[in-house]
């Protein structure tokens, strides 16, 4: 099978397992919509991606080697997630002024999903466990081909993410009327709770 091709369908096996981007920006999209949801998408391509260019650069290593610096990540992702599920509990309100809060506008979703995957330590272990794997020193410049692969995997991984969206923002649609406004938020705290206790125990130190 050529490399690419094999690279592929590695990265959508991996992406459609079920894992802390996809409960959130299911969750995400059920309480805020789609628009925030794609969003979100955006801001996790970005934040691939930056994983991406680092291990290019050789930095991912670093920080897999480094149990301070893998630590400081983890934790601060898992206290990242933390506070927002606390916003989204405080932030709780009644009737119609609910549709025009921060957490559906554009820029708030894109940071966050940013934010939340630049914390993660996991995504610099992928660009070194499994990418490397497709990577051929006799095809090229390893570091022409580590961008390419990463490209790859960051389109596969937000189309994916677009289709959890799309779903997710269609039920959402069906049952978003002012006197389900306030439980389904309730349940996005929740769904990111527990999606912090994830991220905890996921990523702890792989040695």
């Amino acid at each position: 099978m050529h490399p690419l091709l094999a690279f592929a369908l590695t990265s959508f096996v991996i992406e459609i397992t079920p894992g802390p981007n996809m409960t959130y920006l299911a969750a995400l999209s059920l309480s805020s919509g789609t628009r925030a949801g794609f969003a979100a998408v955006g801001g996790i391509a970005l934040g691939l991606m930056t994983y991406g260019v680092i291990a290019a650069l050789g930095l991912a290593a670093v920080i897999e080697s480094s149990p301070l610096l893998y630590g400081l990540l983890r934790w601060g992702g898992v206290l990242y997630l933390l506070w927002l599920a606390w916003e989204a509990w405080s932030g709780q309100t009644d009737g119609a002024s609910d549709r025009g809060s921060d957490s559906e506008r554009p820029w708030p979703a894109f940071r966050r999903g940013l934010i939340t995957n630049l914390l993660n330590p996991k995504a610099a272990v992928f660009y070194l466990t499994i990418l490397p794997e497709f990577v051929r020193p006799d095809a090229g410049s390893v570091v022409s081909q580590t961008l390419v692969l990463s490209l790859l995997y960051v389109a596969i991984a937000t189309l994916i993410h677009a289709v959890i969206v799309t779903l997710a923002g269609a039920l959402q649609s069906t049952i978003d009327v002012a006197n389900n406004r306030r439980p389904i938020r309730a349940a996005f705290a929740l769904a990111l709770v527990g999606i912090a206790v994830w991220f905890a125990v996921t990523t702890g130190q792989p040695r």
